[in-house]
């Protein structure tokens, strides 16, 4: 079977569990938003990263479903909060929650959601569960705590690259991690196999992060499905940027270093920016880090039997490479 459509399977398998899990409707104010996110749809990357690792250790993606649609909960509490945090007026295409109800909504509806994914986790039939439970939790203290470096460094002049990567392992790489590792367990994989498919998991966040930055440069618009060089725009101290103040000289960091002061630029000096990041060879840079993250990720697999489940797991993480939005 092509990798991409047993994907689409998985991720309906997901949406399938997903659409009766949640089974109250009142209060209305509460459950209402909480299936809105839901509803709206995603990559689903986690929960099918899930059922993909529990697979390549011999388990059945059927014992998996439940820690699966856990992970998806869990992210899709940290999205309505974060985009509160961000101000942002849409995802996926929709209003946001706080923006088509209200702050206080959205963090509540955001609160339940964290709830309803140990509901979800606690209902994997495994003799682990106290130590999917301890997985879980640390994860989303990992989070909390890489959303907490983000939001310092909107404030800050200086960051090291050491510090961002630091940052973005915490708040993209822990829970693709967390996924890699509760599959594993719940397909009863060896310690071998269980800290090789952590291992993977933190390399392809990683990856995924730098190549989101790396996007918001070079990608084509329509592709990307928004405007180019937001995050310019924003003065989001990404990885091209950073890169860029180290290695940019005379009116070129003077530049830099005015948009980081003033948290960000006017829409019409983001080519500038950008010509900038080629030149200093932050781009390049990007790229090399992108592929040295995955050429060692899909090196952990090789701890793996030779199976399909393992080989799609080389197959997402090339997939990262060339994806355009």
């Amino acid at each position: 079977m092509e990798f991409l459509q047993r994907y689409k399977q998985y991720g309906s398998f997901i949406d399938e569990h997903l659409s009766t899990f949640i089974k109250r409707t009142i209060p209305r104010s509460l459950y209402e938003p909480a299936n809105y996110i839901l509803e709206a749809g995603g990559k689903r990357i986690r929960p099918v990263l899930v059922l993909c690792a529990c697979e390549a250790v011999g388990g059945k993606k059927e014992d998996a479903v439940h820690a699966a649609a856990g992970l998806e909960i869990l992210h899709n509490f940290t999205l309505i909060h974060d985009d509160i945090m961000d101000h942002a007026a849409a995802r996926r295409g929709r209003p946001t929650v706080h923006t088509k109800w209200d702050a206080s909504v959205a963090i509540l509806a955001g609160d339940v959601l964290l709830g309803l994914a140990y509901r979800a986790l606690l209902q994997s039939n495994t003799a682990s569960i106290q130590e999917l439970s301890s997985i879980f939790t640390e994860g989303v203290i990992e989070v909390c705590e890489g959303q907490a470096y983000d939001k310092e460094f909107e404030t800050r002049r200086r960051v090291s690259l050491d510090e961002y990567l630091l940052m973005i392992r915490k708040k993209t790489g822990t829970m693709v991690a967390v996924a890699m590792e509760v599959g594993a367990i719940l397909g009863n994989g060896s310690a071998g196999q269980r800290a090789a498919l952590k291992s993977y998991g933190e390399l392809v966040g990683e990856a995924f992060q730098v190549q989101d930055d790396l996007l918001d440069v070079v990608a084509d618009e329509k592709q990307f499905g928004k405007a180019i060089g937001g995050d310019i725009v924003e003065g989001k101290k990404t990885f091209l940027l950073i890169t860029a103040l180290q290695r940019a000289k005379g009116e070129d960091k003077r530049l830099l270093q005015k948009l980081v002061q003033e948290g960000g630029v006017s829409k019409r000096k983001v080519d500038r920016i950008r010509r900038i990041f080629l030149s200093t060879g932050a781009v390049e840079a990007a790229e090399i880090q992108i592929a040295n993250d995955i050429a060692k990720a899909k090196e952990q697999l090789k701890v793996l039997n030779d199976s399909e489940s393992t080989h799609m797991l080389s197959w997402f993480a090339d997939m990262l490479l060339s994806r355009k939005s």
